[in-house]
C-alpha cells in the first residue's frame, strides 16, 4: 500500500504577480509559451503571439512598463499561479495529483500503468500518430459524454503550410482533422476562449508536457474558474519542438523539400519526412537543434509527467503508442477502453526499447534544468557519462 504523504497547511500569502512572472519566467528564457498566463488573466491584459520566433505572452498595459503590472500590484496574482515554471511549479502539481512528492528516483514521474496502445479502429489508427491512441480516446470521451469538447491543435487552411494552430475538436470528424504531429508549437491552452463562447464547459487538455502542468498548476494554486471546465488531461511526451522557420530555412534551404509537398512527419532518432510523391527523407536531429525553440532549451519534462495519461510514439514499432497511465480517472478510462475494444494493449515491458528512451529522454531533460531555478526537477537525475576524453556530452 503506498502511503500518502499531505501537503503541509500553507499560511504564507500568495503575493507574486507578472513583475516576479517576467523577472523570473519570461526573462530568463524558462517560459515555454504555454499560455497559461495569458488564459487565466482575469483582466485580459496579457496578450500573446501565436507566430514564428515568439509564442510569448506579454502585457498589453504600459502604465508600469512592460514588465509591472497595475492589477497585479493591486493585488491581482492569477498568471504567477497559472504559470507551470514558476517555482515549485513540479512540487504543486505532484500534491495535487498524487498527494505526494515524486520519489527520487522516478524520472518520468509517477504512475499506475505502463502500456503499449493502438486504435482498433482503422481509419483512426491510420489518420493518427504511431498507434493513433490520443484520437481514439478523443473520440471515446467525446461518445461516452465524459468531454463536450478538446483543446487541441491543427493546421491552418489545407494544412500545406505545416502552421499549427489551436482549436476545438468536438466530434469525430474533428478529431481526425487534428490527429498527426506537427514538431512545431501550438498552445492549445489558447482554444478555452473560443470553447468559453461556444458554451463548452466539459473539456479535455492534449497538449505537450509544458501545457499539461498548466491544469493542476492552477487547481492546486486556485486560480479561480479557469481550470474548472477541464475534465480530462492528455500529456504529449516532447524532448522539444522547433521554430517554423526549419522549414524555410533547413528542409527546404539544405534538402529542397518543400512543405507544401510533405503529407507526414515523425521522430525516431532522426526527422523523418514523407512526401506525396512517395520519397522518404531522413534528417540528422542534430542539425535541427539550431531551430530548437527558447522554452523548449531549460524544459525538464519529456514525460508529461501531470497528465492523466501521458502518450507518445517511442519505442521499436511505429504502430504503436506508449502510454503512461498516471491517475485514477486515466486508469478508469484506460481499462474501459480496453474493455470495450476501442484500443488494443499490451504491456509496455514487452518494448525494451520504448522503456529504455523513457527513461533516458526523461533524464535527459531534467538535466536541462537551470541552477537558478527550484532545484525540485533535479532531484535525484543521475550525472552525465563522461565521454572517452573525460567531457560530459552536450545536453540538447
Amino acid at each position: 500500500m503506498t502511503t500518502v504523504e499531505t501537503a503541509p497547511a500553507s499560511t504564507e500569502r500568495w503575493t507574486n504577480q507578472w513583475k516576479e512572472l517576467y523577472e523570473e519566467v519570461i526573462n530568463t528564457g524558462l517560459c515555454t509559451g504555454c499560455a497559461g498566463c495569458v488564459v487565466s488573466c482575469p483582466h485580459e491584459v496579457i496578450g500573446y503571439q501565436h507566430e514564428e520566433g515568439h509564442y510569448k505572452p506579454f502585457h498589453l498595459e504600459t502604465e508600469l512598463g512592460h514588465d509591472n503590472c497595475v492589477h497585479g500590484e493591486k493585488g491581482c496574482t492569477s498568471c504567477t499561479r497559472a504559470c507551470p515554471r514558476f517555482r515549485t511549479w513540479e512540487q504543486d502539481a505532484d500534491m495535487h495529483l498524487f498527494g505526494k512528492t515524486r520519489d527520487d528516483n522516478a524520472m518520468y514521474g509517477q504512475y499506475r500503468q505502463l502500456l503499449l496502445c493502438r486504435a482498433a479502429d482503422a481509419e483512426t489508427h491510420d489518420k493518427g500518430q504511431d498507434g493513433g491512441f490520443v484520437g481514439a480516446m478523443l473520440i471515446w470521451l467525446l461518445k461516452h459524454d465524459y468531454i463536450d469538447a478538446a483543446l487541441t491543435s491543427f493546421l491552418e487552411g489545407d494544412g500545406s503550410t505545416w502552421k499549427a494552430k489551436p482549436g476545438l475538436a468536438r466530434n469525430r470528424e474533428e478529431v481526425l482533422a487534428s490527429s498527426g504531429s506537427r514538431y512545431t508549437y501550438s498552445a492549445n491552452t489558447l482554444a478555452l476562449k473560443e470553447a468559453q463562447e461556444a458554451g463548452l464547459n466539459r473539456l479535455a487538455l492534449v497538449g505537450m508536457s509544458c501545457q499539461s502542468s498548466v491544469l493542476p498548476v492552477m487547481w492546486k494554486r486556485k486560480v479561480g474558474k479557469t481550470g474548472k471546465p477541464f475534465l480530462f488531461n492528455i500529456g504529449l511526451l516532447c524532448s522539444k519542438t522547433f521554430d517554423d522557420a526549419i522549414f524555410e530555412e533547413l528542409f527546404l534551404a539544405k534538402y529542397g523539400l518543400r512543405k507544401e509537398e510533405m503529407v507526414k512527419m515523425n521522430i525516431k532518432g532522426v526527422f523523418q519526412i514523407w512526401m506525396k510523391d512517395g520519397s522518404y527523407h531522413e534528417i540528422d536531429l542534430k542539425e535541427c537543434h539550431k531551430w530548437t525553440r527558447e522554452g523548449c532549451k531549460m524544459c525538464p519534462d519529456f514525460a508529461a509527467e501531470h497528465a492523466d495519461i501521458s502518450t507518445g510514439g517511442i519505442g521499436e514499432d511505429n504502430a504503436w503508442t506508449l502510454c503512461v497511465v498516471r491517475t485514477e480517472l486515466g486508469e478508469e478510462v484506460m481499462n474501459r477502453m480496453i474493455a470495450d475494444g476501442s484500443v488494443v494493449a499490451r504491456p509496455a515491458e514487452t518494448d525494451a526499447t520504448a522503456m529504455k528512451l523513457l527513461r533516458t529522454l526523461s533524464i535527459v531533460s531534467r538535466r536541462r534544468w537551470p541552477e537558478f531555478a527550484d532545484r525540485s526537477p533535479s532531484v535525484g537525475v543521475p550525472p552525465p557519462k563522461k565521454k572517452a576524453d573525460g567531457s560530459a556530452p552536450a545536453a540538447h
